[in-house]
């Protein structure tokens, strides 16, 4: 049976799915990961050079020119600033990467849809894969230029998967719902560039969510990006534990929304076929 038929919401069927196609994942990863390089002379050096030129001038911009500091802390050298903020550039770009290219991601492989017998649930994986790929990289120059400066890393830094865990299924799930409606409503694509630039400035990626006067502090509280950051900045820069409560709350959310985004995509894309 032809698989975008197929609609099983099954999370032990999407589990078969991915491990059948494992190696279509991985080429399909590694193809969109290098191939916006393709003729370049740098080639897959710019996913390195790309990172440590932006860390560079966030350092100079905000640091030096503007001279801007972390909450109320007085004690900060030029290059903390950079650095914390580099964190929440690097999360919400993860966000950003995957969901506004998933609004296109079903019309922009029409061959997956109609001629070619193709689990179209493993799309939004591979946009995932992408994605993690560049943060993985700008998270290495950031870890390295931490160590460079401080001399050393906490410990609690390889808790950081285990943050990040729960908010990829979050970021999993919502992309099934956009690249899902981005075939049937046009205007998807526009929505979800200004929904994840507003949510890049309602988190606390360019301050502290400190500084935010409490009447406005639940606009941050709302955004998925808020938390996430806030943790990965805990265990990255000031080597703090995660809130391990508010981490199992927010793995119930994104589980939740994981799989409310593959059952809508599934129950959906027998009629991609109909409108592409």
């Amino acid at each position: 049976m032809n698989s975008r038929y197929n609609q099983s919401t099954s999370l032990i069927k999407l589990a078969k799915t991915v491990l059948t196609n494992k190696h279509v994942i991985h080429q399909l990863t590694v193809r969109e990961s290098t191939g916006k390089y393709k003729g370049s002379i740098i080639g897959l050096g710019w996913s390195l050079f790309h990172p440590i030129l932006m860390l560079s001038v966030y350092t100079f911009v905000f640091s030096v020119i503007f001279k801007s500091r972390w909450g109320e802390a007085s004690n900060q050298s030029q290059f903390d600033y950079a650095i914390i903020m580099f964190v929440g550039i690097i999360i919400h770009g993860i966000l950003s990467d995957v969901l506004n290219k998933a609004s296109t991601l079903i019309t922009s492989n029409v061959n997956y849809v109609k001629k070619v017998v193709f689990p179209l649930e493993i799309l939004p994986i591979i946009s995932l894969g992408s994605a993690l790929f560049h943060a993985c990289i700008s998270l290495a120059v950031l870890l390295i230029a931490y160590a460079l400066v401080n001399h050393s890393l906490h410990l609690t830094v390889f808790l950081l998967p285990i943050i990040l865990m729960p908010f990829m299924l979050l970021v999993l799930g919502l992309a099934w719902i956009i690249s899902s409606l981005g075939v049937f409503i046009k205007d998807t694509s526009q929505t979800v560039s200004i929904i994840t630039l507003v949510m890049l400035f309602l988190a606390p990626v360019f301050y502290s969510a400190e500084v935010v006067p409490e009447a406005y502090r639940f606009l941050l509280n709302m955004n998925p990006l808020t938390f996430i950051i806030e943790q990965s900045r805990n265990v990255i820069i000031f080597g703090q534990y995660p809130n391990w409560s508010g981490l199992l709350m927010y793995s119930l959310s994104g589980s939740a929304i994981f799989w409310l985004g593959y059952a809508w995509f599934q129950k959906t894309k027998k009629g991609f076929a109909d409108v592409i």
